[in-house]
């Protein structure tokens, strides 16, 4: 296994295995998310993909974590397929396409400033999430998330119709690791007691504690894509996604969709990676706490935690990315291909928000009178 979870035994080296052609018309076959397999956009022929090992009784059909520390410094770039990346001018993105596309339009920020990336090497990943959610249901979706959206105004979700969608893998880390946390705290207690005017009050009896604390984290998830890029935090929105759900990379997964090529490097991601285990480590040793104390609250002062077995994949993930306009503004969105969630963002309604501040001021109104 090399760094970037490309596996020498599963690698796809051939043009021949990727380079599928329709039997019936003789168009270049797409992936397809309703059948899993591979599909003419012309005729509508469709192929299984054969997964790789499938000729093998012990056949690796999920990508495996890779040894972080042993990681070298040298990865594959073997995609399976010839590859050309295309770079954005406006928002930096950069794009790896099949070599005979053809893209003049960013995908994420709709710039016409994209130019070929000459002599860049396009990493292979070790893994796919593909796509399970077509477009079409991405659209349904689209139109259930935007009429639930109570501050978005009626003439928006009428007229809101997303504008062809585009298919994009995104590139994420996933990180494993055994963690051992040296902690230390106070748990405190609720007490009653009574004041000097005879009424009763409530406060809190801090005891100090320290322990030890172990936890196995499974596939942290750390975004591959320039946190400095302002369609980052959309992104985000269309997450979680199921990791555990791959397949080893294979070209004809990604066939007929933009792959995004990672801005952040592994041991980057490692560091961020540590920063989310920090916190979610933090909160489960002061929920620890409180249980083994029979507490009602806790502080966690200082924690100190030592990472062992740290794996970690590098994967694709699967997004429908589109836009809509309302009084010449767009709005972009994303739907996640895997599990149909949909995030982004709306126009806003100054009538509805001013509706709801004022109920909201009713409500703690009437609560203020009639608990007098």
């Amino acid at each position: 296994m090399d760094e970037f979870g490309s596996y020498e035994d599963v690698r796809v080296k051939t043009i021949e295995e990727t380079d599928k052609k329709c039997t019936e018309c003789g168009g270049t076959l797409d992936f397809d998310p309703k059948t899993g397999g591979l599909k003419c956009p012309y005729c509508g022929h469709t192929q299984e993909i054969n997964a790789p090992g499938d000729s093998g009784s012990d056949a690796l059909r999920s990508v495996m974590e890779a040894d972080f520390d042993s990681a070298e410094k040298t990865g594959n770039f073997d995609w399976g397929t010839e590859k050309k990346s295309v770079v954005c001018k406006s928002c930096g993105a950069e794009s790896v396409y099949d070599a005979l596309m053809v893209s003049n339009v960013c995908p994420y920020c709709g710039s016409n400033q994209v130019t070929e990336a000459k002599g860049e090497k396009t990493l292979a990943p070790g893994g796919v999430c593909v796509f399970k959610v077509d477009s079409n249901q991405a659209g349904a979706n689209f139109k259930r998330w935007i009429a639930g959206k109570w501050f978005c105004p009626s003439a928006a979700k009428e007229r809101a119709q997303p504008k062809s969608f585009t298919g994009i893998y995104l590139p994420y880390w996933t990180f494993d690791t055994d963690t051992k946390s040296r902690y230390e705290g106070e748990y405190g207690i609720y007490r009653k007691r009574k004041t000097k005017d005879d009424k009763e009050e409530t406060y809190t009896e801090w005891h100090n504690t320290r322990g030890l604390y172990t936890e196995f984290i499974d596939d942290q998830l750390v975004s591959g894509i320039d946190p400095k890029r302002k369609e980052t935090s959309i992104w985000s929105l269309a997450e979680p996604f199921n990791t555990a759900d791959n397949v080893l990379y294979k070209p004809e997964y990604v066939a007929g969709f933009v792959a995004e090529r990672y801005s952040v490097g592994i041991k980057d991601a490692w560091e961020k990676a540590k920063a989310f285990i920090a916190a979610k480590l933090r909160g489960n040793i002061g929920r620890k706490i409180e249980h083994d104390n029979n507490a009602n609250t806790s502080k966690v002062h200082h924690v100190d935690t030592t990472y062992q077995n740290v794996k970690y994949k590098y994967l694709l993930l699967p997004v429908w990315v589109s836009a809509f306009k309302y009084n010449d503004k767009t709005y972009q969105f994303v739907v996640n291909g895997q599990t149909g969630k949909v995030g982004g963002q709306t126009p806003i309604s100054a009538i509805r928000v001013g509706i709801a501040v004022v109920l909201v001021a009713a409500v703690i109104g009437a609560i203020w009178y009639f608990s007098r």
